[in-house]
């Protein structure tokens, strides 16, 4: 399984507190549900997203099917994890170590701030006065007819 498949995989909230649960001891899926809100078969849902992704797997035990949290299968996502967050205290720690550079951002912090630059908007176009339009005279009114002319 990729990285990505296990990290997908504990994406849902639901299926992280089923893995936390797992955590303690092996469960049957009754008592998984019983833990919800939501109904057996989407549990079975969940538990079959986790056991795809090799988190978890199912063992018949009697008329119950236990499920069992695979601890060693979350072992890469904990390197993973502790490989950026080593990355990170050390580029945190390496900030820290730079008086040099420190003393530069002081410097440049304590300038005087540079002159505003003076912007002179762009001349307008002298408008040329137009002709006055010409006033149309209103049509011709039509003559008003009555019913006695009809």
């Amino acid at each position: 399984m990729s990285l990505v498949d296990l990290f997908s995989a504990l994406a849902d909230p639901t299926r992280c507190r089923v893995v936390e649960m797992l955590h303690e001891r092996a469960r049957p899926v009754h008592e998984l549900a019983a833990e919800f809100d939501i109904s057996r078969p989407a549990i079975s849902r969940h538990l079959k997203v986790l056991k795809d992704a090799g988190l978890v797997v199912e063992e018949k035990s009697g008329r119950e099917n236990l499920y069992s949290l695979q601890r060693s299968k979350l072992k890469p996502m904990q390197d993973w994890l502790e490989k950026h967050r080593a990355a990170r205290a050390s580029a945190k720690k390496a900030a820290t170590n730079k008086p040099a550079q420190t003393k530069l951002v002081a410097e440049i912090a304590a300038a005087p701030p540079a002159p505003e630059p003076v912007v002179v908007p762009p001349a307008r176009p002298s408008r040329v006065p137009r002709a006055p339009r010409p006033i149309a005279a209103p049509p011709p009114a039509a003559p008003q007819l009555s019913f006695f002319d009809l």
